[in-house]
């Protein structure tokens, strides 16, 4: 057992978060579309984990240049391996640091998919009113922002909130008119607007454990199984029993009014 691997990460995820393929395709496609002259194209990408969409932008966006952050190096890792292999390396750059008073930008395209967090030291839920003001700051006129941000898809009752995470609220997250409220007092226009589907929280919920489950069953006796398996059944309870098609996610392509 001295020699058995050690439990992957997220091996099985293309974007960390529901997000589809053909989602995800739809959107480049519209944000693609806004830059279709030679001019030069800036990306910044916050809490960007291995930046998987903003990689995607820039292989379909010619003049693209990005610059992802975040403060998990392994995922930045995994992101310049990706860039490298597809011949981006010279167009992306990712960096470890922190989000909040960020330097950098503005930008063209800001993408914060489920980072909204990573902007301010505030708590949930005055946090997401603190993201998109540096949200509307970090992006240039004429550019457009992608939030990716959670939302209640209905009221949760106690018995749902004391089944997910430590502390879960129902004042943690808006509903998504309140969360489209909140863009538009920042000074955005929402251009687009569009939720998770259930079938994208499935597949994003699976694919987020199914890579440790193979080696929890594979390795039940490994040094690290008993650790491991009770934070995969954890979080899957939570899931199962407290936010399943209760806690949603808004993509929002906000355009900032001038």
């Amino acid at each position: 057992m001295d020699d058995a691997p050690s439990p992957p990460r997220l091996t099985r995820l293309a974007f960390h978060g529901p997000l589809s393929e053909d989602r995800a395709a739809r959107m480049i496609r519209r944000l693609s579309a806004r830059h279709t002259s030679t001019a030069p194209v800036s990306v910044l990408d916050i809490g960007c984990g291995w930046g998987e969409f903003m990689l995607r932008f820039i292989e379909s966006t010619p003049a693209a240049t990005g610059v992802g952050i975040d403060v998990n190096e392994e995922d930045l890792a995994r992101g310049r391996v990706a860039a490298d292999a597809r011949g981006l390396a010279e167009r992306v750059r990712f960096t470890r640091q922190s989000a909040v008073d960020t330097t950098l930008g503005p930008a063209d395209l800001v993408l914060c998919f489920g980072a909204s967090q990573a902007l301010s030291d505030a708590r949930p839920p005055e946090h997401t009113t603190a993201a998109l003001h540096a949200l509307r700051r970090l992006v240039v006129p004429g550019g457009c922002v992608v939030l990716g941000e959670a939302i209640w898809q209905h009221p949760p009752t106690p018995g749902q909130l004391s089944a997910m995470w430590p502390g879960a609220s129902a004042a943690e997250f808006h509903d998504l008119a309140g969360l489209v409220d909140l863009a538009v007092a920042a000074g955005f226009r929402p251009a687009w607007i569009e939720t998770a589907s259930n079938d994208e929280w499935e597949e994003f919920e699976s694919a987020y454990q199914a890579d440790v489950e193979e080696w929890l069953a594979a390795y039940p006796d490994h040094p690290l199984a008993k650790e491991t398996r009770d934070r995969v059944d954890r979080h899957r309870s939570r899931w199962l029993r407290g936010y399943r098609g209760v806690m949603g996610l808004a993509y929002l392509t906000l355009v900032p009014v001038s």
